[in-house]
């Protein structure tokens, strides 16, 4: 099968893509690489691990004149990578034109929900504009099968329970990011409604694991651990999260590729479906922080803060559809989680300590 894979610089970008490639797949990447000096050194350290070591050089001035000559990989002959923002209704049209995918797994996005509210344009630009460029591509170019990241935040603060598929239909959410989120989900049940696009949306729970975001809670942690320096632990630690590895991410999002919707099986006849994936097993973050702790040796120097504007007190995943349909649970807990992200964290394959 011949996949596109839209982030495949991102942290579950990365995953995945290595994941179908090492299965058979053909995958073309295409990533914008946006991000500050950290997020671009880990982004482009990404990509090296699949073979692009030369990334960084598609950002200067030669590369953006012609920002549609594809870098391949140097160990894996089934990947090339495109710089590319999937915002771009100039470019990323000409890529589906010469490629031609079976099937498209999209992870890119804006992330983060504290930063949507201090940019929120760049999240409407990336995850909202940025998604109805794609499925018009997809569209164009009689790509039928679509898996797109939505996100656990679309429940916005739910309360203490294991939350199913059906209940974002009563939740509201609480952070500009997640409004996009859910906005994604209802345009690609109408591309899916109007063109017979088979798409699937995922709302991921915490992701952890090697080669996570930087600005995220494992690795925020994990350097300033490291590094001596304190680390801010918001809502003065009552907070709840079930923290999902990134195997499983990927396991769960593969499986779903494999098994496209099917009009006849979902709501309305219309082939558009939403799954969580998500450990089932949420964890205090003073447990967390434990973890971490354990796992590198040393005591963490904790910031006590009051609870930040569109954060949320608990996350928790009721994954029983996911496991209906593909016969998969994750599985990953926490203490095995850390343990595998803390020996990344230490080894000379992360760029960041």
């Amino acid at each position: 099968m011949k996949v596109l894979v839209t982030g495949a610089a991102g942290f579950i970008g990365m995953h995945i893509t290595k994941y179908l490639l090492s299965r058979g797949d053909t995958v073309v990447g295409i990533d914008n690489l946006w991000g500050d000096g950290e997020i671009l050194t880990l982004k482009t350290a990404r990509l090296a691990e699949l073979g692009i070591p030369d990334a960084a050089e598609m950002l200067e001035e030669k590369w953006r004149d012609d920002n549609l000559s594809a870098l391949p990989s140097r160990f894996r002959s089934t990947f090339r990578f495109y710089l590319c923002d999937i915002a771009d209704r100039m470019a990323l049209p000409e890529i589906f034109r010469r490629e031609r995918f079976e099937a498209v797994v999209n992870l890119a996005a804006r992330a983060g929900v504290r930063a949507s509210a201090e940019d929120p344009q760049a999240y409407v630009d990336s995850n909202i504009s940025g998604l109805v460029n794609l499925l018009e591509c997809c569209r164009d170019f009689k790509v039928t099968n679509v898996v797109y990241a939505s996100s656990s935040s679309v429940y916005g603060d739910a309360g203490d329970r294991p939350l199913r598929e059906a209940d974002a239909a009563t939740c509201d959410p609480v952070s500009i990011y997640a409004a996009t989120k859910r906005a994604d989900e209802m345009l690609a049940r109408c591309y899916s409604q109007m063109y017979g696009i088979r798409a699937t949306g995922l709302r991921f729970f915490t992701v952890y694991g090697p080669w996570g975001r930087p600005d995220m809670a494992p690795m925020l942690f994990a350097r300033a651990i490291y590094n001596d320096r304190p680390i801010k632990v918001f809502n003065h630690g009552d907070l709840k999260r079930d923290f999902t590895f990134v195997d499983d991410i990927v396991e769960g999002t593969v499986r779903l590729l494999d098994t496209p919707a099917e009009a006849d099986k979902c709501d309305g006849g219309i082939p558009h479906r939403v799954f969580n994936i998500g450990c089932c097993n949420p964890v205090m973050l003073g447990e967390f922080i434990s973890l971490l702790e354990k796992n590198l040796g040393k005591k963490a120097q904790k910031e006590m803060l009051p609870m930040q504007p569109g954060d949320v007190h608990h996350t928790w995943a009721d994954t029983s559809a996911l496991q209906a349909l593909t016969g998969f649970k994750p599985g990953v807990l926490l203490p095995e989680g850390i343990r595998r992200f803390a020996e990344w964290f230490l080894s000379e394959k992360n760029p960041l300590k």
